[in-house]
Parts: structure tokens; C-alpha cells; sequence
């Protein structure tokens, strides 16, 4: 996961998905998220994940076991604690 020709967080080195197929952390409009959520469950590094999004706004992909939809609402509240 890029963040846009920045240096790659220190923490991404040890995500799950950096091991995995990217294709599952970004499905297309109405596909499943399933798998990359059931990844992120295990992953050391998701509270790093998901902060990161949050802070660089990223709006695609599952982060820290989040779609974007999800992160949205996050951010507005309507989500109690999810990791």
C-alpha cells in the first residue's frame, strides 16, 4: 500500500497484507471484503493500519480491517470501538 511516494511506514513492513495479494485489500465496487478483513484480524500492525488511513485520508481499500465506508463513519462517530 503506496501513500503517495512517501517513505513506507515502518510498520507496513510487518502488515499481513504485505505478504498477501493486494487484489483482496481492494475489491471492486460491490465485492467482497471478507477475506481482507478475515487478514486483518490477525494482523499485528492493524491499530497502525487504520490510523494511518484515518490520518491520510485513504479512500479506497480495507485498512486496519475497515472498508472506507466504514472509516467514514468512524470518523463521524457512528462506530463504537472496532479494534
Amino acid at each position: 500500500m503506496d501513500g503517495g511516494g512517501e517513505e513506507e511506514p515502518e510498520w507496513q513492513e510487518r502488515a499481513l497484507c504485505a505478504q498477501t495479494d493486494p487484489e483482496a485489500f481492494f475489491p471492486e465496487k460491490g465485492g467482497s471484503t471478507r477475506e481482507a478483513k478475515r487478514i486483518c484480524g490477525g494482523c499485528d500492525v492493524r491499530a497502525e493500519c487504520l490510523d494511518y488511513a484515518l490520518a491520510h485520508d485513504e479512500r479506497f481499500g480495507i485498512w486496519g480491517g475497515l472498508s472506507e465506508r466504514e472509516r467514514r463513519r468512524l470518523r463521524r462517530g457512528e462506530l463504537g470501538a472496532v479494534i
